[in-house]
């Protein structure tokens, strides 16, 4: 069976709206401030091998690493899988990330035969653990950050199986809150199997093989010709993460070689006895994601267009940790400075492609006690383009969240926003500036156990070109009189007054002025 090219770009559209579609539902049910405003969540569609078909353009990290998910399940269960069932994993050592992101996953049948997979993975505000949010500063081992869903059945005949979820509801601080999460999941994957099965229906099976295969195909040839038109070469880069008082190397080499591009981390820092050691599933979105930004984000974002890129790591290095380390910080925030690393090495294949580095930090805030979890990562600048300044105000990198609004926070939590702007002047110089970062001031209504991971509070974002450094980061805690700097990774209590102003980092700037 041949297929046009219009008939090609008629499915590919048709897939990315199955996943669009489970994204809406997703949000739009959530219970969560995190899911529902923040849209902390993505969605993707597989074939029934477990290579991705489509996603939305959710969250990166999210995205490049649900495949692993995918694999987790298929390996522990394989495809002879009852219909409707539904599987559950957030374990970063069998196919999660971190523990707060919970994937789920449901089979597709048409007719009694395996055509397909749908998952969602969302971000859960709570999961149990040392300390609320689940992302305790001192963590030195993934079980001290939550509750640990290796693949299971977490789902049948639309009701939730105890075994997955009695314990997973037990862990948390908010049971209420992580069940109308849970169940938005549930409906999202629904949604999308719906959807699947009324495409599938309508073209045939053996057709809607012959196009999705297709469509694998055209999304690795138009990612090797983006790679053909680099320059062959090696290119490297080192960038740091901040740990402590010492400054951890993540080191990057990349080789184009024709229409392949090999990317190696090995030099990388040994993993260490804290929560910022990430697993190689995010290490392999980052790639992704770079190689998206170095060549045409028109490529279709299919498992296809994945097929030219290798990665090597080292296990037991801090981008491909060894069990039980913790990773929770990993997620978050060592994947943005690997992204910032492969991208700083991209920049010298691809000038007039790559920006200045952003914040590269999602300054991550956690707030909570025994009756509330708060979540965010808040914004700051992105860095300055070949071709025009970054945008203020916004979420970069390996994140594609959204802020939450003050009104939503001041209704759901016990907080008073005292100042929320941008942070003016924090934005790199250059013929294109960097964007700038944000300032936002919570006071406390309630006591309460904050954490705080960030990055770029010692090590500014850096410039390209000529252009600025942008500037750090800075987190005060304001008691009374009392004016305190806090590390970029600590966890604390605060009292009912109390109150928290965070700075976030500004975007490098591109070009000299």
């Amino acid at each position: 069976m041949s297929v046009d090219p219009i008939t090609l770009e008629v499915a590919r559209n048709q897939l990315n709206a199955i996943a669009d579609d489970m994204g809406s539902v997703l949000r739009r049910t959530a219970y969560s401030p995190n899911i529902k405003e923040r849209a902390d969540c993505s969605a993707a569609l597989f074939d029934a091998t477990g290579e991705m078909l489509s996603q939305a353009e959710h969250i990166p990290v999210h995205l490049g690493s649900m495949p692993a998910s995918v694999a987790a399940v298929l390996d522990r269960f394989g495809t002879d899988v009852e219909p409707g069932i539904q599987f559950a994993v957030n374990d970063p050592y069998a196919g999660g990330t971190h523990l707060n992101d919970l994937t789920l996953l449901r089979p597709v049948h048409v007719g009694g035969t395996l055509v397909a997979w749908v998952a969602n993975r969302a971000h859960h505000a709570d999961v149990g653990g040392d300390a609320p949010g689940s992302m305790p500063a001192d963590a030195t081992r993934v079980d001290q950050e939550g509750h640990v869903v290796s693949p299971v059945p977490a789902v049948r005949g639309g009701e939730w199986i105890e075994e997955f979820s009695g314990p997973f509801l037990a862990a948390t601080r908010t049971p209420a809150e992580r069940l109308g999460d849970l169940s938005a999941q549930l409906g999202a994957n629904e949604a999308g199997a719906r959807r699947a099965i009324e495409s599938i229906e309508a073209e045939g099976i053996d057709r809607w093989r012959v196009v999705s295969n297709e469509l694998l195909e055209y999304g690795e040839r138009r990612m090797r010709a983006a790679l053909v038109a680099l320059p062959d070469g090696i290119y490297s880069f080192i960038d740091h993460l901040e740990w402590g008082d010492d400054d951890l190397v993540i080191a990057a080499a990349i080789t184009i070689d024709g229409d392949q591009l090999h990317a190696d981390l090995t030099g990388s820092a040994d993993q260490v006895e804290g929560n910022i050691n990430t697993v190689r599933a995010v290490a392999q979105s980052c790639l992704y994601f770079a190689v998206r930004v170095a060549t045409d984000p028109t490529i279709p974002t299919n498992g296809g267009c994945y097929r030219p890129l290798t990665l090597k790591t080292r296990p037991g290095s801090i981008v491909d940790a060894l069990s039980p380390a913790a990773v929770a910080a990993g997620n978050v925030e060592t994947s943005q400075r690997i992204a910032d690393t492969l991208l700083g090495a991209l920049a010298q294949a691809a000038p007039d492609r790559v920006p200045a580095a952003g914040q590269g930090t999602m300054n991550n805030v956690l707030i909570g006690n025994d009756s509330f979890a708060y979540y965010e990562t808040v914004a700051g600048g992105q860095g300055g383009r070949p071709s025009r300044a970054g945008q203020s105000g916004i979420h970069t990198g390996m994140t594609n969240t959204k802020n939450t609004p003050v009104e939503s926070l001041e209704t759901h939590y016990p907080f008073r926003i005292r100042t929320y702007r941008l942070r003016r002047g924090s934005g790199g110089a250059g013929r294109y500036p960097g964007g700038e970062g944000i300032e936002r001031e919570i006071e406390f209504l309630a006591d309460a156990t904050v954490s705080l991971m960030g990055e770029r509070r010692r090590l500014a974002p850096w410039g390209l070109n000529g252009g600025g450094p942008g500037a750090s980061g800075e987190d005060w805690l304001i008691r009374g009189s009392d004016i305190e700097r806090l590390a970029s990774k600590c966890t604390i209590e605060v009292a009912t007054g109390d109150r928290l102003r965070v700075l976030t980092p500004g975007g490098g700037g591109w070009g000299g002025q």
